[in-house]
């Protein structure tokens, strides 16, 4: 019986305000380095440390990919991303599932995140209490698909892993690096159109879905 279930934020818990940041980010910088590649090292640049400003932020992404950030396209880049936490909203049963889950599991939160965002929609929308930990990646000083993110979680937390299962909606750095630090996994694909098991559409169906784990 797992006893810790670990959420990411994004795509998971609450849906982006606007379509997908990052790639957005991506293509006002003009850049054609294949996306895996280029999601890594963007996150590293903005997501591993905490930045004075926002735009201190996008300062340090353009100069990781050495182009030129002017004023005009730092406030094009400051805009989009808050735009996105502005809009951005947990998924319908978000709340009332976690509600029911803290009462029988460890909830904790993970996320690749600056720290302006993310902090902002669980103010906005009374998430923060649900959690009985938050590891994010500004604090930690590493992203999920950092080797030793995993194994962190676990240490401080003093579980197993046989312990913990992960919940996400990415197949890169939620599901393959929970499983590469031998942690269990769950895919979120509301969609249902990617082909991996196990997997839900709607945080519903986790309850059941952990159980048989």
């Amino acid at each position: 019986m797992k006893k810790v279930i670990i959420f990411d934020f994004w795509g998971t818990l609450a849906e982006n305000g606007v379509w997908s940041p990052i790639k957005q980010v991506r293509n006002v910088l003009g850049l054609r380095v294949p996306f895996s590649e280029y999601v890594i090292t963007m996150e590293k640049a903005m997501m591993i440390q905490k930045h004075e400003t926002l735009g201190a932020a996008f300062d340090n992404v353009c100069a990781t990919f050495n182009v030129q950030c002017d004023e005009e396209k730092r406030n094009r880049l400051i805009g989009l991303w808050n735009k996105n936490w502005m809009l951005a909203e947990p998924y319908a049963e978000t709340k009332e599932i976690l509600e029911k889950l803290r009462e029988e599991f460890t909830l904790v939160l993970v996320s690749n995140t600056d720290q302006f965002s993310i902090s902002s929609v669980l103010d906005k929308f009374n998430l923060n209490d649900l959690f009985h930990h938050k590891f994010l990646s500004y604090d930690v000083g590493m992203i999920k698909s950092d080797p030793n993110f995993f194994e962190k979680v676990v240490s401080e937390l003093g579980v197993s892993k046989g312990d913990c299962v992960m919940v996400g909606d990415s197949i890169q750095s939620d599901i393959i690096s929970a499983k590469a630090a031998g942690l269990s996994a769950v895919l979120v694909d509301r969609r249902n159109s990617r082909d991996y098991h196990p997997k839900i559409q709607s945080l519903n169906e986790l309850r059941e879905v952990v159980s048989s784990l």
